[in-house]
């Protein structure tokens, strides 16, 4: 009787700690946000990261992947969540394809040195013990591979897609994505999204159609875990020539016209797929998700 008792604790101290853990990493993430500075914050109402992080099951102490990582406003949340123990790398365009953007030398000299310096940035974002560093799609380093348990693409494929039919930029990524992840491991996706019945989406106008998304991850060897809707935006109807770019924080096209930025505020930041992705059950190595 005794002993069936003292089991009976334990199972029931053991149900009670996943969501007391739970609980303690949502307090941790809950600070980190309000910590942000103003304009960080500003965007929180249409990207959502709390919601969005939970949803890719993103935990501290993981080994996280951030694709394309820009000017680095989910790493100002992923670095300090992550740490202590946890490792974050930044992963970039291969080297070829900053020039395909059109921009001057110098453009493209700044944002090479930015993948290099990631590892330096990550970790000045805490003061805890992360593991970081930054490379491409096209040079993973060796500790990357097969250690990652989440590969968050956010914003990221439009301009991966853009570049496919030429430089098989998107299909290298997803290879890349793959050779990274745990068996176990999961990708998540936020990504603009243009409705079904559009035509020009071929991530030029910053727009994909979240069919398209879901088929080219499936031709990649991953399949669907979950979608959401916690990032849309049914406010942004895009035109057949409207740039996704054209919407807050960049209002491309609007100068300094007040009357366009205001109709541009009026709609928000745009309509997104939120989407995660398992490597599909045909791979040898593939472990289901718990």
């Amino acid at each position: 009787m005794r002993v069936l008792t003292a089991l009976a604790a334990i199972l029931a101290l053991s149900a009670i700690l996943p969501g007391q853990a739970a609980r303690a990493d949502d307090d941790k993430l809950a600070a980190i946000l309000a910590e942000r500075s103003a304009e960080d914050r500003a965007r929180d109402d249409f990207r959502h990261p709390a919601e969005t992080l939970a949803f890719f099951r993103v935990e501290p102490g993981m080994a996280v992947a951030e694709a394309l990582p820009g000017g680095g406003w989910y790493t100002r949340i992923l670095s300090p969540y992550l740490a202590p123990g946890g490792t974050l790398y930044g992963v970039s365009y291969v080297d070829r394809m900053w020039p395909m953007f059109g921009f001057g030398d110098d453009w493209v000299k700044e944002r090479l040195a930015a993948t290099k310096n990631f590892a330096k940035q990550a970790r000045g974002y805490t003061g805890d013990d992360l593991s970081t560093a930054g490379f491409t799609f096209g040079t993973v380093p060796p500790q990357a591979q097969g250690s990652v348990d989440r590969v968050l693409m956010v914003r990221a494929l439009h301009n991966l897609a853009r570049f496919e039919d030429e430089a098989g930029t998107l299909s290298q990524a997803l290879s890349a994505v793959r050779a990274m992840l745990k068996p176990d491991g999961l990708v998540g996706v936020v990504q603009h999204r243009v409705p079904e019945s559009a035509s020009g989406a071929d991530g030029s106008r910053g727009y994909l159609k979240q069919s398209a998304v879901i088929e080219r991850f499936e031709q990649a060897g991953f399949e669907l875990v979950a979608s959401s809707e916690i990032n849309a935006n049914p406010d942004d109807q895009p035109g057949e020539k409207d740039i996704v770019w054209r919407l807050p924080p960049s209002y491309a096209g609007s100068g300094d016209d007040p009357n366009q930025r205001a109709a541009m505020d009026a709609i928000g930041e745009s309509d997104r797929m939120t989407l995660l992705f398992r490597r599909a059950a045909s791979d040898g190595d593939w472990q289901p998700v718990k």
